[in-house]
């Protein structure tokens, strides 16, 4: 009897865990709650190594950059490229860029990323706005970026 018990104690943890999960997951979570926007002076950009800061190129007056940190095996990267290229190619003032940490997981260090996909949208000065875990919801990406655009 006590295994029945333990079982059913086993899926009712489960169930929490993922059901927390999915609530998380493709929410826009603003920097201060994150890893590299709490208590951290500076900018993005000064947390990059220089391979990486390359890759970002100049910010100078780009508006809202979606930088998206992926790797060649992820399914959700997929998706969050073709939804983020999207909103950038029809939105004015943004852009998009993708960086596979596939070869450079040292790069995921300095911005407190865990999973792929990451989004981070950075405005032109390198300040991260927000950030989002998994594949972003198009409605609530298009709303946290209402404000940053012109």
């Amino acid at each position: 009897m006590i295994g029945w018990w333990a079982l059913l104690a086993a899926v009712a943890v489960t169930l929490v865990i993922g059901l927390v999960w999915r609530a998380r997951e493709g929410r826009v979570r603003t920097a201060g709650k994150t890893a590299a926007g709490a208590g951290v002076a500076g900018t993005v950009l000064d947390q990059l190594p220089d391979g990486l800061r390359a890759r970002l190129g100049d910010l100078d007056g780009s508006g809202v950059t979606l930088l998206q940190l992926s790797t060649t095996f992820c399914a959700p990267c997929r998706h969050t490229r073709i939804l983020l290229a999207d909103l950038a190619g029809r939105t004015e003032g943004m852009r998009h860029v993708e960086v596979d940490l596939t070869d450079h997981p040292e790069w995921s260090t300095p911005l407190g990323v865990h999973r792929t996909p990451t989004t981070l949208a950075l405005d032109s000065d390198g300040h991260e706005l927000f950030r989002v875990g998994g594949v972003p919801r198009r409605d609530e990406l298009a709303a946290a970026l209402r404000p940053h655009l012109p």
